[in-house]
């Protein structure tokens, strides 16, 4: 009889999903080391540089700086020092938002957008070659199992009954 209670999952079950997270830590962790070795030999900047771009890259109008920390799922102050950065070497351009004193919009220059077409080509083509023993059945199989999980994660989500 079921009372409206999850059920306690079996140990092996729980141990399995277990062995999961820490395999898909693993590979995250070891993807990324690469990918940040990559960007430091081949275009001299960092991975947190190269994801402000991408998110901002989505944005040709720009994204006010909190929405670009919110993008990115970092603190506002963890994106300034790195959009000051940017914004010194030229790849990114600050803006005041009407109507809102304290606000800054910030977008890519044009040299910003030519640069982030160059780095994300490469990691294009790096991502390719680091998972390339998976099949291209495969990689839709582990996105479907991926796409399963996320509904599970957001800030709706139940809280699990003890």
């Amino acid at each position: 009889m079921n009372s409206g209670r999850k059920s306690i999952p079996s140990e092996e079950a729980s141990k399995t999903r277990l062995r999961l997270w820490l395999r898909t830590l693993k590979v995250s962790r070891m993807i990324e080391a690469e990918l940040r070795e990559k960007l430091r030999k081949q275009f001299a900047t960092t991975l947190p540089r190269f994801d402000v771009m991408a998110g901002l890259y989505q944005y040709h109008e720009g994204l006010k700086m909190s929405e670009l920390s919110g993008l990115l799922k970092v603190s506002n102050g963890n994106v300034t020092g790195i959009v000051d950065r940017l914004v010194k070497d030229g790849l990114v351009l600050r803006s005041e938002v009407p109507g809102d004193r304290r606000a800054l919009r910030v977008r890519l220059s044009g040299n910003g957008r030519a640069e982030f077409s160059r780095q994300a080509a490469a990691h294009e083509i790096w991502i390719d070659e680091l998972l390339g023993n998976l099949s291209v059945t495969d990689a839709e199989a582990v996105l479907g199992h991926f796409d399963s999980i996320i509904p599970g994660l957001g800030p709706d989500r139940k809280k699990a009954e003890y």
